[in-house]
């Protein structure tokens, strides 16, 4: 059984990369704990380089976890909560498949053997 949500299997595939790296969390947590910063700012918070972080933050862009805004000469970074909840809900239809599965099982176990 395949699980669809309301992300095609593309943007799902790329979410998942995204938050597949402790940086990019880091960033989509503070960005989504309402930390708006430009991407100098959360450059200075990482023991990388600019371009490093920029990178981070185009994949995370390209995943839709968040957004690029323009505000003078800085890039504002935002979170995108609605496509942290659509991933959570892939999840969540993910966990309810294995607990039908996990059912099936106890029931299973719990049936009187066969009399013979």
């Amino acid at each position: 059984m395949v699980v669809h949500g309301s992300l095609s299997d593309a943007e799902i595939d790329r979410v998942f990369h995204a938050l597949a790296d402790t940086t990019r969390r880091d960033i989509v947590t503070r960005v989504l704990a309402g930390e708006q910063a430009s991407i100098s700012a959360l450059a200075a918070r990482y023991r990388m380089s600019f371009a490093a972080v920029q990178k981070h933050v185009a994949v995370l862009e390209g995943a839709g976890l968040v957004t690029k805004q323009a505000q003078g000469r800085e890039r504002i970074i935002r979170g995108n909560p609605e496509r942290i909840a659509r991933a959570r809900e892939l999840l969540s239809q993910l966990e309810e498949l294995w607990k039908a599965r996990f059912s099936q099982i106890d029931n299973l176990f719990a049936a009187p053997p066969p009399q013979e």
